[in-house]
């Protein structure tokens, strides 16, 4: 049985400074195979990463735990942070996270997502709307509870020694 993954691409607004931000497209995705994780990918311009820091000038590998790199329709490698799906859930009523990822609700119907990586900091100012309608889009592939029902240890095992 094959059961389709969540995509969904918003508009957010990386905050510079107190009155600072830049706006950017961030990618959301939810996979049944890795059903206790969400993924929130980001432009590769939006890097921390110095250029030239990686094989053949391309920017660094992420920490284990935080950012990955994933393709980019405009040819470059977006940045993706893998992080629990209950996270993103529990940020959006109240603040939430320990270690790499916080998310919190914020005035206004936003959430605010910090991303923790040695190379800095990066807030992100999301629509709670965005949020909550990915969230919903992904329990209806997996319910709240079910997760367990789609876990694969054998291929979990695979990909950690692989």
């Amino acid at each position: 049985m094959h059961t389709p993954t969540v995509d969904e691409t918003v508009q957010a607004r990386l905050v510079l400074s107190t009155h600072r931000s830049a706006r950017l497209r961030v990618t959301l995705s939810y996979r049944p195979d890795d059903p206790l994780a969400v993924r929130m990918a980001f432009p590769a311009e939006f890097s921390l990463d110095e250029p030239g820091d990686g094989p053949d000038g391309a920017a660094g590998d992420a920490p284990a735990g935080g950012p990955g790199d994933g393709p980019d329709p405009d040819g470059g490698r977006d940045i993706v942070w893998v992080f629990a799906r209950h996270l993103l859930a529990a940020g959006l009523e109240l603040p939430a996270g320990l270690g790499d990822v916080h998310i919190r609700p914020a005035a206004g119907r936003r959430t605010m997502v910090e991303l923790r990586a040695p190379e800095g900091t990066a807030l992100i100012r999301f629509d709670s709307t965005d949020l909550r309608r990915f969230l919903w889009r992904s329990r209806v592939v997996v319910p709240d509870g079910d997760e367990h029902l789609f876990l694969d240890p054998d291929r979990a095992l695979a990909e950690l020694l692989g």
